[in-house]
């Protein structure tokens, strides 16, 4: 199969490949690349230097920053970013809370919010997940009473990623226990996270980490007009989120870039009869997943939008479900490749082994990192709840 771009996407590939590999600086790149714990000040850094060239948010619409592309060109976009180590943009500011302002909110919040949104004056967090409430999101117990003029929030959400950094957060809230279906009763609240009454606490993963959060709301009083849309209609701007947000996990560069990293290290582990990259089976794994991704990408050339006229392109699911299990699937074979190397965490924390080739830096951060993205079959979606929506939105099944 030849894949070749018209003259103007490869000058468009170009320019974009020249401005993430010399605007940004090359020690982000590198942490970035790197793996481990997500420095805060590069996430902020550089989509400050992204969104000063028109680049932070170019999938919204243009009077709020976004660019006139083609899919195509979101694409390429996407991919030269991934393949050259940059931090992508905070995905809770523009592949979520961002279009779920620009489609539904009152102009006086689009006017408040887009702008520092993009540029990252305002770091987002997302407040979905609940105790009782994960895949079941509908079942969410967090309650805003109205009270005059404000809200006042009970409840608490939970596994809020990268929650320590936050100003603000958005959040789902039940506004009608007594609605007829439990996603009828929803709303989309918008929340300081400074107010009185908020709590963060941190947990800790296996992997050590400090990625998530325990959010506790203490009859926190929100103004009525941080409410996003209309009232009880949050289940609706909740599901166009998750169709942006299911396509921004299926990471093709990141995936590839990755596996390029793996191969090179097989290619450079002596073993009695070559390298590691002479192994057959190993090998195999590597055409087989090569393959995979190649035919991932090729599919998320045809799925360039995650939502569409407010409501979520059910082929979203597929990038979604395939990109989550392929990104597992090579971070599988790295700790393989690893070996008994792999056991030795702590090595992880540098930048460079003890020989100056930097192997027992990737090692170290090879069961780590494949621990820690065990979580990509749950985030935007369980893994089964995507296939039920392929097989009803797709397929056309019915149970």
């Amino acid at each position: 199969m030849h894949r070749t771009l018209s003259e103007e996407d490869a000058a468009f590939q170009q320019r974009m490949r020249d401005f993430f590999t010399t605007e940004v600086p090359q020690d982000i790149r590198d942490r970035w690349r790197a793996g481990g714990e997500v420095e805060a000040q590069d996430v902020r850094v550089t989509q400050r230097i992204l969104n000063a060239a028109g680049l932070a948010v170019p999938s919204w619409p243009r009077e709020f920053g976004g660019q006139d592309w083609t899919n195509l060109q979101l694409h390429i976009y996407l991919q030269e970013m991934q393949s050259a180590s940059v931090p992508p943009p905070l995905a809770f500011n523009v592949n979520m809370v961002g279009p779920v302002i620009a489609a539904f909110a009152s102009r006086e919040l689009k006017e408040r919010f887009l702008s520092p949104t993009a540029n990252l004056d305002i770091w987002w967090a997302q407040g979905f997940s609940e105790p009782e409430a994960g895949s079941d999101l509908a079942s969410l117990r967090t309650s805003a009473v109205l009270e005059g003029d404000e809200w006042v929030v009970n409840g608490q959400k939970t596994w809020t990623t990268l929650g320590q950094h936050a100003d603000w957060i958005f959040a789902l809230v039940r506004t009608d226990p007594d609605a007829p279906k439990k996603q009828m009763g929803i709303s989309f609240l918008l929340i300081d996270m400074a107010t009185p009454g908020v709590t963060v606490r941190p947990i800790q993963l296996i992997d050590r980490g400090h990625e998530v959060n325990e959010i506790f709301f203490d009859n926190v009083r929100v103004p009525v007009d941080q409410l996003v849309g209309e009232v009880n209609k949050g289940w609706d701007y909740a599901k166009f989120l998750l169709g942006n947000e299911r396509v921004s996990v299926a990471p093709v560069g990141s995936i590839k870039r990755k596996l390029a990293d793996a191969k090179g290290f097989a290619r450079s582990v002596a073993t009695d009869d070559g390298t590691l990259l002479d192994d057959v089976h190993i090998a195999t794994r590597f055409a087989e997943l090569e393959a995979q991704v190649m035919a991932l990408e090729l599919t998320a050339l045809r799925v360039a939008a995650g939502s569409k006229d407010g409501k979520p392109d059910p082929a979203s699911s597929i990038l979604k479900l395939r990109g989550s299990q392929l990104q597992q699937d090579v971070l599988e074979l790295v700790v393989d490749l690893a070996g008994p190397s792999g056991l030795l965490w702590d090595a992880g924390d540098t930048r460079d082994g003890t020989d100056g080739s930097g192997r027992e830096a990737w090692t170290g951060k090879a069961a780590p990192t494949y621990l820690n993205f065990r979580k990509a079959s749950i985030y935007g979606g369980s893994n089964e709840v995507q296939r039920q929506i392929i097989s009803s939105g797709i397929l056309g099944l019915r149970g």
